[in-house]
């Protein structure tokens, strides 16, 4: 398997890496985990559980935009070296990102969030 190939494996395991962050908050917060309705009980988490909440969702979220772009790297045929590193630096971009959202970082969270877009961009730029 590829470089870029296990750098998606990681980024399809981080959100479900995140999950029991929510799970602990929402035992925290409300003094249980309400599995009949999870979804209502986490738009009510504050503070570290909303954004661990919504370090999730981005994870999710973000997930299907680099796998397009290794996909079509791959197809491609791009340079090997340089997917490597583009997808390497995603992944890295995505762990900041989560530990920017714990952290209540919202500025360098933001920067981390345009690296990781830019390593999407330029695996399909390199597959041109």
């Amino acid at each position: 398997m590829t470089t870029p190939f296990w750098c998606l494996f990681v980024i399809v395991l981080m959100p479900y890496v995140i999950a029991p962050i929510v799970g602990v908050q929402r035992a925290r917060q409300f003094g249980t985990v309400d599995n009949k309705n999870p979804r209502q009980q986490q738009a009510k988490l504050t503070g570290l559980g909303a954004r661990a909440q919504a370090a999730e969702n981005n994870a999710f979220e973000a997930m299907p935009v680099f796998a397009s772009a290794v996909l079509v790297s791959h197809l491609a045929g791009a340079a090997p070296g340089t997917a490597a590193t583009l997808a390497l630096v995603f992944v890295a971009a995505r762990v900041a990102h989560v530990a920017c959202y714990l952290a209540d970082l919202d500025k360098l969270r933001s920067l981390v969030f345009l690296v990781g877009v830019a390593c999407c961009v330029g695996l399909f730029v390199i597959s041109a």
